[in-house]
């Protein structure tokens, strides 16, 4: 039987001992509407190399910076003409921007891209939220598990990962979303860098002349070309399982068996966001050699699904 003692609940005196120990440069995990996250103070380089330690992360994949108001952004960022329209229209919500850092910003240089530009998010979670006030700091918080694995979508998904080497979890359940949000580069012309909820077509009708990514250098996470793996090797566009294998369905099939999964019956694309890392999680627990994945339609958040799976399969 685990013992989950450092997963606390979401009460007022929880979220002040939370925000002591971010305070003083230590680490906690916490919920946002897209996975949970790997939090630390983004002012202090020792909670910056924190992260980068436990998650084994390498220094060149940058990490985004969670704020608590369009206002805060603000503060540490210098002006650019998309930022409002977009922030209006999407935030708090699943969506950052990378943005070029100010000067006399106190953000870590840790954790900055080499052209000075940072990636910023306000989440749409208000327990992060209030826990970014009572720190009075924004929060440097990449998904909260070991660099190229699945990422967290619940409490305990974290203890998988960590154990008790991270003394503060947040439960806040089930994460609505599921997959990591949507980067969108604005320095310059307008670049998708990460593919999310909020859609590139989405984006397009709030600003114009929006383009897909083509350079390699790395401005946001989830550019790598091997990341989040169950671990096990993953099969696209496949209907039916592997020997000794596991298969995720979206949608039906006539297909019946202990290792058949659905990530939706209903053709969802927002259950099967949902879902994703929860069953591919499941799956590599219940110790299958395999998992291969049925079709799932490119459109919407399901040109963010395909990229993850493109990923793991790497």
């Amino acid at each position: 039987m685990k013992n989950y003692s450092n997963i606390f609940s979401p009460t007022d005196k929880n979220l002040k001992k939370c925000s002591k120990i971010l305070k003083n440069h230590g680490i906690a995990a916490l919920p946002t509407e897209t996975v949970y996250g790997l939090a630390g103070n983004a002012y202090s380089n020792r909670a910056v190399t924190k992260i980068y330690s436990l998650k084994k992360r390498p220094k060149k994949n940058p990490l985004i910076v969670h704020f608590d108001s369009l206002q805060s952004i603000l503060k540490d960022t210098e002006q650019n003409p998309y930022l409002q329209k977009l922030y209006r229209k999407f935030s708090p919500g699943p969506i950052t921007y990378v943005l070029k850092l100010k000067k006399k910003s106190k953000i870590s240089k840790k954790l900055m891209n080499k052209n000075g530009t940072i990636a910023c998010r306000v989440p749409a979670n208000t327990y992060f939220r209030k826990i970014i006030r009572l720190t009075h700091a924004p929060l440097a918080a990449p998904s909260a598990n070991i660099s190229n694995h699945v990422s967290p979508t619940s409490s305990k998904d974290v203890f998988d990962e960590f154990g008790k080497k991270i003394k503060f979890i947040l439960d806040g359940k089930q994460s609505k979303v599921g997959i990591e949000s949507t980067v969108v580069n604005l320095v310059g012309r307008p670049k998708v860098l990460r593919p999310g909820k909020i859609t590139k077509h989405e984006i397009q009708k709030v600003i114009k002349h929006v383009t897909k990514n083509i350079s390699k250098e790395i401005l946001s996470p989830g550019q790598l070309k091997k990341h989040y793996s169950p671990g096990i090797p993953v099969f696209l566009n496949q209907q039916k399982p592997k020997p000794g294998g596991a298969l995720l369905v979206f949608g039906k099939t006539k297909l019946k068996g202990k290792n058949i999964f659905y990530l939706s019956k209903s053709k969802s694309l927002d259950e099967c966001a949902k879902k994703l890392y929860l069953k591919l999680r499941q799956i590599k627990k219940l110790k299958y050699k395999t998992i291969s994945v049925t079709k799932i339609p490119n459109q919407g958040i399901g040109i963010a699904i395909n990229d993850r799976l493109k990923r793991a399969s790497s």
